[in-house]
């Protein structure tokens, strides 16, 4: 068996930091002040922040400046327990003052979309308008603990609403637009929200998208609501008197001398988030405004190395919790950077325009989006100065070497890659980028500060540069406070701790490798096992979309004569077909770059690979089509038409 990790090129790192950029980071600058003394070394405060776990949180909080009424003299109680570990019980904070505490007329928000039209919100602009939709949703009775809707694209009135909603301490919940009306209705319907903030329409992919209907659907579902307030996207004055309930969203009318914060506990909740939803109705994810926001601050200062008046945009939809990690970024006093719109309309350089136009310094997106700008031939540092440019982030799935490799030939050399893993589930990272260390292709830079990641094996022993499930075996901030009506928290322990007993099990498949970067291979629910061997379904995704004739593919395990046979269906780009040179190319090449128990035993064209709305690619629904059993809710799908052809497939008969 070849069981070598498939992501070493020579053992050289793809980028380092130069010394000026070691010195003028916010990592070093923290090293000296939580530990005055202690050698500059990230290894070594990474050890010191998972076994000093109170000492460096509270670190954290101090050196990020967390606005709070009081801190608390507590940092964390029942620190063995997971998830009974409880953080700051004595602090009282509010999670939009954090982010609403800059002031003047320099730019909070810029936005943009794929019409070229363009906006930008002053610091000031920004909280006077919070302030005028605050008082609005007091006006409906609006209290801690309420809950507010948002099916909205990636506009400024989205973060207005959001910052609005948690200042009051409600509750802020969001959707995107381009959700199906069972999708919406499955998520919303769970929470009862007492506002819905929705708009009138949104502009995708050179098309307009009238949401009205939707909106009118939507707000008949929900007995509960009280209020719809409509956004005016498509038109200044659009006609929804029909839709019950709804009146126009607030105009800002007050300046930032009537925005009040309500203190509220650390584990207070700000957020409710959603799994994707594929395989029954969608888990309601709460999280707490205090651990929202010492762990995006962790991540955003420390990680990501965002300094006051950069410029940070991640291209995300409000649906994914990227929209909500990207708006934490206001309380680093940094702009945000919103974009609504497809990535490749009106052609494969609309980002890199908006990056070199608005001066980005971090550009966030995904895997899927890299690659496809790959296949595309587009070469951004041939067409761009990008001259602000200094990190690109990248999730959603594993960033292939093939996709490490083209940023640095093609977009540019002299640029931090931070691939970056971690979930819904925890509204943050397990593993993700550092300013002082090396890029190595297709490695995560390191584990975060706090978070006591490990790799275990099937049978609960720790392993190191070997594949494993990621657990993390002690709490840490962001941990869900709950999920929605669940009481004794019983599915919320299912969730997380039943693999492994009073541990985090993610559900990802992992490495740990010798540079301390972390390997990616896919979820682990969805890990192959052919003749007992466990393959990574990302493992081979790598070496197939380097073939320029494939798109985009996806692989399952098929229970076959009492084992399981691989088997891949792959999309093909224009002007290609699946002929049996192509299957004996992609057979030969995974062989000699991973595997002989790579080579599926099928492999099958089709017109289209399902996604999540989200973008991520739905192996178990597709697992599940193929064995013939139902999928619960295909409406969280982005194109869920294409699960048919899946269905009754002649090829996997024989």
């Amino acid at each position: 068996m070849n069981d070598r990790p498939q992501h070493v090129t020579g053992g050289m790192p793809l980028w380092k930091p130069d010394k000026q950029r070691i010195a003028n980071s916010n990592m070093l600058a923290f090293m000296r002040a939580a530990r005055p003394g202690a050698a500059p070394d990230y290894p070594d405060l990474y050890q010191w922040s998972i076994e000093e776990p109170a000492a460096f949180w509270s670190a954290v909080w101090d050196f990020c400046a967390v606005i709070a009424a009081t801190k608390g003299e507590k940092i964390l109680v029942n620190a063995e327990a997971m998830p009974e570990a409880q953080w700051f019980p004595d602090a009282r904070l509010n999670f939009a003052q954090n982010l609403l505490a800059h002031s003047g007329d320099s730019p909070a928000i810029i936005f943009s979309n794929e019409r070229a039209d363009r906006r930008e919100l002053s610091w000031d602009d920004l909280r006077a308008h919070v302030a005028s939709v605050a008082a609005e949703l007091k006006l409906l009775g609006v209290a801690p603990g309420d809950r507010v809707a948002g099916l909205l694209p990636n506009l400024p009135e989205t973060v207005i609403a959001m910052l609005a909603t948690t200042s009051i301490g409600a509750i802020w919940s969001s959707c995107s637009p381009d959700f199906g009306l069972q999708g919406i209705v499955d998520r919303f319907g769970q929470i009862e929200p007492k506002v819905l903030i929705g708009v009138d329409g949104y502009y995708y992919n050179g098309k307009t998208i009238d949401c009205r209907e939707t909106l009118s659907q939507v707000a008949a579902a929900l007995p509960q609501l009280q209020c719809l307030f409509v956004v005016s996207y498509l038109s200044e004055r659009p006609e929804f008197d029909p839709i019950p309930k709804a009146r126009a969203f607030p105009a800002p009318h007050a300046d930032d001398s009537a925005l009040e914060f309500v203190a509220l506990p650390f584990n207070h909740p700000v957020y409710i988030l959603y799994t994707s939803g594929t395989t029954g109705l969608p888990k309601s994810i709460v999280h707490g405004a205090g651990g929202t926001l010492l762990q995006h601050r962790k991540e955003h200062v420390l990680h990501t190395d965002i300094k006051p008046g950069q410029r940070v945009f991640y291209y995300t939809t409000c649906g994914w919790m990227m929209w909500h990690w990207l708006v934490s970024s206001l309380a680093s006093k940094a702009t945000v950077i919103l974009y609504d719109g497809a990535p490749m309309h009106p052609d494969a350089g609309v980002l890199w325009r908006l990056a070199d136009y608005e001066r980005i310094d971090v550009f966030g997106t995904s895997a899927k989006y890299l690659s496809a700008l790959e296949k595309s031939t587009y070469r951004p540092k041939d067409r761009h100065k990008l001259e602000d440019l200094k990190s690109i982030l990248s999730t959603g799935s594993p960033l292939s070497i093939g996709s490490f490799e083209y940023v640095y030939q093609a977009i540019k050399r002299d640029v931090q890659l931070s691939s970056i893993a971690g979930g819904t589930d925890l509204i943050s990272c397990f593993a993700l980028g550092n300013p002082i260390l090396p890029v190595y292709a297709g490695e995560l830079q390191c584990r975060g500060l706090g978070m006591r990641v490990e790799v275990y094996d099937d049978a609960g022993n720790p392993t190191i540069e070997k594949k494993g499930e990621l657990v993390c075996t002690a709490p840490f901030p962001s941990m869900p406070v709950a999920f929605w009506n669940d009481p004794g928290r019983r599915r919320y322990r299912k969730a997380y701790f039943e693999r492994f007993s009073g541990m985090w099990c993610h559900g990802d498949y992992i490495q740990l490798t010798k540079h301390g970067g972390v390997i990616m291979f896919g979820r682990s629910d969805t890990v192959l096992n052919p003749g007992g061997v466990r393959i990574g379904t990302a493992e081979i995704y790598r070496v197939v979309e380097a073939l320029p004739e494939v798109a985009e593919s996806v692989v399952i395990g098929q229970e076959w004569e009492g084992d399981t046979r691989v088997v891949l269906f792959v999309k093909l780009r224009p002007g290609h077909e699946l002929d049996d040179a192509l299957r004996q190319n992609i057979r030969a090449r995974l062989r000699a770059d991973a595997s002989p128990r790579h080579v599926p035993a099928k492999i099958i064209e089709v017109p289209d690979i399902p996604r999540t709305l989200n973008g991520k690619i739905v192996e178990i629904a597709v697992r599940e089509v193929v064995h013939g059993r139902e999928i619960d809710n295909a409406d969280a799908l982005a194109n869920p038409a294409a699960l048919e052809a899946f269905r009754n497939l002649p090829e996997l008969t024989s």
